[in-house]
């Protein structure tokens, strides 16, 4: 199933519970608008490379368009409509006056020099510079991508636009960034594991996490699960897996992956094990971290983790999802899990706006509040109609944004 028929798929389950009409489903479902364009990049070594870029901005029927800015070399229209339109969901889930967008070139980050990448991102500010903007559309980082980036975008921006640093998030906080930002993704899926736990009767301390992933998420999620009590006993990136059923050094791990600029497959704790079977441990806690479609209906049968949470996008297939669903695994969908990082940025863009500075603990303490409270509204409203968290995320995100259109006159 391609990226935007999956995301599909979740809407139609959420529309139904709903009993949206056929005319506003496909006002809601379809983008509003969608950009393709060509990034001339000149090679360090004086060649010239063309690279596809695109940016689709799916719904604004509740703010301005938000929705990060990804390099990667699967990255293809449809990737991007299915990411864009999760974002328009997604915004609405947490309750942030966002509508949803994704960017992305079809390159990928580790071929690319710092100069070289500098050269992609201000030329493909220059190819978009016009429908962007702070009350606009609002891109931030993304898989290849980091504050590095969107400081040479903003700065790009301002020489078609002027000074404005609320045209992007995720910015370097000496740049007119926010603390707390570059972990807050990490750390929301860490509450959430806890809060989730919780709920099912679980003890934080002494359970056991599998992640695949240890970039920024991962390894962010697993200093905060540690932090709380939790062992992580296996990581993975796409390097390899290790393995260690006491639990992983996690901050020798941090040191190893982030200051030495090495990957998981060197590191010297625990046992190598196939990247594939960590998908498959016997653990409290799956968190898939990395990339989607990693759950599928081939080994969804064979997850053996009662609670899976999504802190990548779109991990789990459609099919695979119903297969756990049934299974009575608990999944925590992205829609929800992840949505830390586009929350602190909603705070950013705010700070940007008003020209304040925000101090990291109250950017920890808005997050905490309010994720907390979309947590607790979905996880209840799930058990209280038996439907999955799912389902029911989406359902609370459609019914805002059809709401919010409806009220505008477009609907």
């Amino acid at each position: 199933m391609q990226a935007f028929e999956a995301v599909q798929h979740y809407f139609n389950k959420g529309a139904d519970e709903l009993g949206l009409d056929a005319s506003l489903r496909k006002l809601l479902v379809q983008p509003e608008r969608e950009l393709t364009v060509q990034i001339p990049l000149k090679r360090d070594d004086g060649t010239l490379e063309t690279l596809i870029a695109y940016r689709v901005q799916h719904n604004s029927a509740r703010g301005p368009y938000k929705g990060g800015l990804r390099y990667h070399h699967h990255v293809d229209l449809d990737e991007v409509r299915g990411l864009a339109s999760l974002m328009t969901w997604k915004t609405a889930i947490v309750n942030l006056p966002y509508g949803g967008a994704k960017g992305g070139v079809t390159v990928n980050a580790r071929d690319l020099s710092k100069e070289e990448k500098e050269r992609v991102t201000r030329k493909f500010v220059d190819a978009i510079c016009v429908v962007i903007g702070p009350d606009l559309d609002i891109p931030a980082p993304d898989m290849g991508t980091g504050h590095e980036e969107m400081a040479w975008f903003m700065n790009q921006y301002a020489k078609y636009h002027g000074f404005n640093p609320g045209v992007v998030t995720g910015k370097p906080v000496e740049h007119y960034g926010i603390p707390g930002r570059e972990e807050a993704t990490g750390r929301g899926v860490g509450l959430l594991t806890l809060k989730t736990l919780s709920r099912l009767g679980r003890k934080a301390d002494g359970a056991t996490v599998a992640l695949q992933g240890f970039g920024n998420v991962g390894s962010h999620t697993a200093k905060f699960l540690t932090e709380a009590g939790c062992k992580i006993v296996a990581v993975s990136d796409h390097t390899g897996a290790r393995r260690d059923p006491a639990g992983l050094d996690v901050m020798a791990l941090w040191r190893h992956t982030g200051e030495a600029s090495s990957f998981v497959n060197n590191f010297a704790g625990g046992e190598a094990i196939p990247a594939e079977e960590l998908l498959e441990l016997e653990v409290d806690v799956l968190i898939p971290a990395a990339v989607g479609g990693v759950i599928h209906s081939g080994n969804a049968n064979r997850i053996k983790a009662p609670i899976v949470i999504e802190a990548a996008n779109a991990p789990v297939e459609p099919e695979a999802d119903e297969l756990l669903y049934e299974r009575g695994i608990v999944v925590l969908p992205d829609v929800l899990a992840n949505a830390g990082g586009v929350t602190v940025s909603y705070f950013e863009w705010a700070q940007n706006r008003q020209f304040y500075r925000w101090t990291l603990d109250r950017v920890r303490g808005e997050l905490d509040r309010t994720l907390t409270h979309a947590f607790d509204s979905i996880w209840d409203r799930a058990k209280e109609r038996d439907r999955s968290l799912r389902t029911t995320a989406f359902t609370v995100g459609i019914e805002r944004v059809a709401k919010a259109t409806q009220l505008a006159g477009l609907g």
